[in-house]
């Protein structure tokens, strides 16, 4: 459904039964669970869907084994639940991910680890290889009901340095389990919005559509976009705003203090040797300061992080020089001859965790887990998404989903659990089915077998939609960007709802991240973004020169020396 159409629809009948504030990814899973059972539900945000904390991920689908140190089995058996599903429900997007953990010690930390679970000590010593290999042992105990990835294995020395010839030779032994990779965590979200807007008219999304104020019932969003405030008079209301949830409530005269996050940051960087060495894997390992850090392979560049540092405003997260500089001498910890310096970051990025306040001796003991605080507005009641994180989205929206359906009085119609998202539908996964539908699109649309599977693998079924509109004498490849074709830059604009060039190239693409949005890239995008949204030469310019800006004050795209 078009912008305006929800516009005047929504102007001609406030009434509405939810309005979830927040389009990270627990607003957008339960804005998805209500929409399949029927439920006249709006989602807004004041930006773009998924570009506050949960643009700022890990690019991970995991089942949480480090939450095991912490006591938190019932987190970690949900999580590697819904890691399965994602890997089942979204196959073109999250990929099973070989994760290596080196280790330099063997029975270092295990005095300590039943401290460290009783939460009587803050930093045990190095985990050695007997710390995890029952950690792994236990992991693995607790996804035997719902396997869909091989069990660990361990590996010593000898072994390791063949299969990792640029590990420190101090290496003792690694061992190598799996998670997952989100690939895009932001085309994961915009498609579960579209998923969602297609059960019906009663599911409708807003993005750049603040919520302003809320008075005697009505709460009232500003369109950014078309210049104009509506009113709305909803059920209920769901706050999730991630960081800002307490923010968001004290606009709407709540006081509350449910959020004490902590900022996350990491670097991508261009470095063929470093990836050469990482491979398609991650990379996960405790840094010499205790800190649990990872180096993931993803397409050609390697993505390094992250941090864990307390803040308390989420709107000044940025990844600061300091990070920088413990992120590049990390890669040494394992690495040591592999040399990373600022010149090869293409893209940073930070966001703020939304976990709750704890008095925990460090931040990484703050659980991972997630919670639904409910407060009232009069009659009305106001529930907010605290904690969570990408991979158990799904549990948490329909754990929060359920008691919306109870405060309506209704109840559930169907689950999420086996539903597939996105490109995902009619998408057989396996290389023979990859091979087959990748055949097929290139037969019926006319496209080269390389251009056809470079669609699939970024859109899955959805590449069908998206070679449907070439021009007459084939699909118009970018002079600046020669992966990506006019067609398919004009269908993302006018299809996923983008209002924005930043849209386009931090969310609805990979473009910004892998460190490709040049100058001349920008333009000529804009070029194609501008005519389907209508905007003029001067908007145009203006606009390139909006998200250059940004590109460059927040990600570090185009600095000197970086």
């Amino acid at each position: 459904m078009d912008r305006r159409t929800i516009c005047e629809g929504l102007l001609e009948h406030p009434e509405i039964d939810v309005l979830v504030v927040g389009a990270g990814i627990n607003g957008i899973g339960v804005f998805r669970d209500l929409a399949r059972q029927g439920v006249d539900v709006l989602l807004v945000d004041r930006g773009d869907f998924c570009s506050g904390a949960s643009s700022a991920s890990s690019h991970m689908a995991h089942g949480g084994v480090r939450y095991l140190e912490n006591g938190e089995f019932r987190l970690v058996s949900e999580a590697v639940e819904e890691r399965n599903r994602l890997l089942v429900n979204a196959p073109h997007l999250v990929k099973p991910l070989p994760t290596v953990i080196p280790m330099f010690k063997l029975f270092s930390g295990l005095l300590n680890a039943p401290f460290k679970f009783l939460g009587w000590l803050d930093k045990p010593s190095e985990r050695g290889a007997a710390v995890i290999k029952i950690g792994l042992t236990l992991y693995d105990a607790l996804t035997r009901g719902h396997r869909v990835v091989p069990k660990h294995r361990f590996e010593g020395r000898g072994k390791t340095l063949e299969s990792y010839p640029g590990l420190d030779p101090a290496v003792k032994f690694t061992a190598m389990y799996y998670d997952g990779q989100i690939l895009s965590p932001e085309r994961l979200a915009v498609e579960l919005v579209l998923d969602a807007e297609a059960e019906g008219p009663h599911a409708r999304a807003l993005s750049y559509a603040p919520l302003v104020r809320a008075e005697a019932g009505t709460f009232v969003v500003r369109d950014e976009v078309g210049g104009r405030e509506i009113p709305l008079r909803p059920r209920a209301v769901v706050n999730a705003a991630g960081p800002w949830i307490d923010p968001v409530n004290l606009s709407l005269g709540l006081s509350t203090r449910y959020i004490g996050g902590t900022k996350g940051s990491h670097i991508v960087v261009d470095n063929p040797e470093l990836k050469r060495a990482i491979g398609d894997r991650e990379f996960f390992f405790e840094n010499s300061d205790g800190r649990i850090v990872l180096l993931l392979g993803w397409y050609d560049r390697v993505l390094i992080g992250t941090s864990d540092i307390p803040i308390a405003d989420a709107d000044e997260a940025l990844c600061t020089e300091a990070e920088i500089d413990y992120f590049i001498g990390l890669v040494s910890r394992i690495f040591p001859s592999i040399p990373v310096t600022r010149a090869q970051i293409v893209f940073a990025f930070s966001g703020v965790r939304p976990l709750p306040p704890s008095s925990a001796k460090s931040a990484s003991e703050i659980t991972r887990d997630h919670s639904i605080e409910e407060d009232k507005l009069g009659g009305l009641s106001v529930l907010s998404l605290v904690g969570g994180k990408w991979t158990a989205y799904r549990a948490f929206a329909e754990q929060a989903s359920d008691r919306i359906l109870v405060l309506l009085g209704r109840g559930r119609r169907q689950s999420t659990r086996d539903l597939a998202i996105g490109g995902a539908a009619g998408l057989d996964a396996s290389p023979a089915g990859i091979d087959e539908l990748v055949s097929r699109l290139a037969r019926e649309r006319g496209l080269a077998y390389d251009r056809a599977r470079a669609l699939v693998e970024r859109y899955g079924t959805r590449a069908f939609r998206i070679a449907e509109r070439p021009a007459a004498g084939g699909e118009r490849m970018l002079a600046s960007l020669p992966g990506y074709s006019r067609e398919e830059i004009a269908f993302l604009a006018a299809e996923e709802k983008a209002e924005r060039l930043d849209d386009l190239v931090l969310r609805r693409s990979t473009i910004a991240w892998l460190g490709r949005a040049s100058r001349p890239v920008l333009e000529e995008l804009c070029g194609i973004v501008g005519e389907v949204l209508g905007w003029d030469p001067s908007a145009r310019r203006a606009e390139v020169e909006r998200v250059e800006r940004l590109l460059r004050e927040r990600h570090r795209v185009g600095r000197s020396g970086a």
